[in-house]
């Protein structure tokens, strides 16, 4: 789990949500080592087919819960437009993280919004 993710959430007792952030850290890591071919396409393939499918079924139950946090990040320096789990959820193979520098840029922005998000989950 992302260092920052992980130490915002220790105290969650929100199963449904840690398995959505462990889902969504699996997702990251396989783009990112695959965008910088630090992981072959072949070998992504099972990755992909367990994680993106989990995704797509769960994101709707987070998707409006997430969409103020992302229209407030930025991608590739400017104002988040669109959706960027929906982004990312929306490639079809890891032959389509492979060059996709508009789905490197909305990584961030994914990742922001949901630290965000748990953020204000604990109120203080």
């Amino acid at each position: 789990m992302n260092p920052f993710t992980h130490f915002l959430t220790q105290w969650t007792t929100n199963r449904a949500l840690t398995r959505f952030i462990e889902h969504w850290d699996r997702l990251e890591r396989l783009t990112v080592l695959v965008h910088r071919k630090k992981m072959t396409e072949a070998v992504a393939t099972a990755e992909f087919a367990e994680v993106w499918p989990w995704l797509r079924q769960h994101y709707g139950a987070w998707r409006d819960g997430l969409r103020p946090y992302w229209q407030q990040t930025k991608a590739a320096g400017l104002p988040t437009q669109t959706d960027p789990f929906e982004l990312l959820l929306e490639l079809d193979s890891p032959a389509a993280i492979m060059g996709n520098w508009r789905a490197m840029q909305h990584l961030p922005a994914a990742r922001e919004a949901l630290n965000r998000f748990i953020q204000d989950q604990f109120p203080s």
